[in-house]
């Protein structure tokens, strides 16, 4: 398994079904989320810029995301046949150097999508490309730090997409009301990418990856999640309210009660418990994203 891992040599083009797992679609759904969020904050109707959303969605999800997951897992594939050995590299069914010919690929399609979608969304996608570039691959590989690495992903999987939805409707720079909310929201994100660190605790000691769970211990850092996620909620609240958005600020208040009501059985157990606080506790901090862009986007 770890041989297939380092293999280089001449092999076959990639079946097309492990291209695709190599992408990881699963993962195209939250900055597709935050995009969608951005698209409602602008107050712009999709239907009179449906092309520009359209190519906005690709950007957000397969294009872009999709690019930063060859990347991780072509630089990540020593660590993946200790944490995760089945996958395709690591597996040999994507062999020799193709992992990285697909993340090259990728890079230059968004580029030139992006080039389609407008200066701001063009300027965005080549900052979410070098941050995708940097965070897994060397001389940088961000991703070795607890907390650089969570930031940048929370920036670019939450705000920048975020900042893209926004930016493509309305075809300029977003409000400033709109980059002071996905800013905090990219904030609260950091605690969510902590969360992710948790299943591989033993390869990220093997491999001297210094995620938040190695560095301060699981309890801890779950602690610490849980506080970089609530603490930008609270100010989404009360600039929520300031700015009038009422109905806004209530939902994203009981969304965010809710999460405090669940943080306690993470942090009894965090490496158990984080997938499930993903699948309810960030479900609901997502929901309060949407209400915030529903107020700023003048719905609600």
């Amino acid at each position: 398994m770890a041989q297939s891992a380092v293999s280089t040599g001449l092999t076959p083009p990639p079946a097309a079904r492990d291209v695709l797992e190599l992408l990881k679609p699963i993962t195209w759904f939250p900055p597709m989320w935050a995009l969608m969020c951005g698209v409602v904050s602008s107050g712009v109707s999709p239907l009179s810029r449906w092309t520009f959303l359209i190519a906005g969605i690709l950007l957000a999800g397969p294009l872009v995301c999709g690019t930063s997951q060859a990347v991780n897992d072509w630089f990540d594939r020593h660590v993946d046949a200790i944490n995760e050995p089945d996958r395709p590299i690591p597996s040999g069914r994507i062999g020799g150097r193709w992992g990285l010919y697909i993340a090259i690929g990728w890079t230059v399609l968004s580029l030139a999508v992006a080039a389609f979608s407008g200066h701001w969304v063009l300027i965005a996608t080549v900052f979410g490309l070098a941050c995708a570039w940097a965070y897994s691959a060397p001389p940088f590989r961000l991703k070795t730090s607890g907390w650089i690495g969570p930031a940048v992903v929370g920036l670019t999987y939450e705000g920048l997409s975020w900042f893209t939805g926004a930016a493509v409707m309305a075809g300029s720079l977003p409000p400033v009301h709109v980059l002071v909310i996905l800013t905090l929201y990219s904030i609260g994100a950091h605690g969510i990418m902590t969360l992710n660190d948790f299943k591989a605790v033993e390869g990220d000691r093997a491999t001297g990856l210094r995620s938040l769970p190695v560095v301060l211990g699981e309890r801890p850092a779950a602690l610490l999640a849980s506080a970089v996620m609530a603490i930008p909620q609270v100010i989404v609240v009360a600039l929520m309210v300031m700015w009038e958005h009422h109905i806004s600020a209530g939902v994203v208040a009981v969304l965010l009660a809710a999460q405090l009501a669940l943080m306690p059985r993470l942090v009894s157990a965090p490496a158990r418990h984080a997938p499930w606080y993903n699948a309810t506790g960030v479900s609901l901090y997502v929901l309060g994203m949407l209400a915030s862009a529903l107020g700023l986007g003048g719905y609600v």
